[in-house]
């Protein structure tokens, strides 16, 4: 089995452990960091809607609370007619974190390979904040 395969396996072990009883989408993602390493994460769902959490940003910030910051691929696993592609604030998150990341979509006509960058063009990040608001 290659990476892209193993990343994508890993998003929908992932996704059966998704918590999504309003909804009952179940989401999966497991993200690639530089050093090989994969975290995986799943939607949790909250009675306060605004309070859940989708799963590609459970795995970032599992991988960020672990000392990782260069990320290089993420597999989003979910459920439906088409593949799905992350939120609009997850979006934003993984902007911030990391720009360049590829993303393979799964669906049922397979995996779809797709940018950050195509899909949040103009994205807004650090570098459109004063020098002296940027912290690393």
């Amino acid at each position: 089995m290659d990476k892209v395969e193993n990343l994508v396996a890993a998003a929908y072990k992932a996704r059966e452990r998704a918590y999504a009883p309003y909804s009952g989408y179940q989401v999966g993602a497991a993200l690639l960091t530089a050093s090989g390493r994969v975290y995986s994460g799943c939607n949790i769902e909250n009675a306060a809607y605004g309070a859940t959490v989708c799963a590609e940003r459970v795995a970032l910030f599992k991988a960020v609370s672990e000392g990782e910051r260069k990320f290089t691929a993420l597999a989003v696993a979910t459920e439906g007619k088409e593949a799905a592609s992350p939120c609009g604030t997850c979006r934003q998150v993984l902007w911030e974190l990391a720009p360049e990341l590829v993303l393979y979509l799964t669906g049922p006509d397979g995996v779809q390979r797709v940018t950050l960058e195509e899909l949040l063009p103009r994205a807004f990040g650090p570098t459109h904040l004063r020098e002296d608001c940027v912290h690393e």
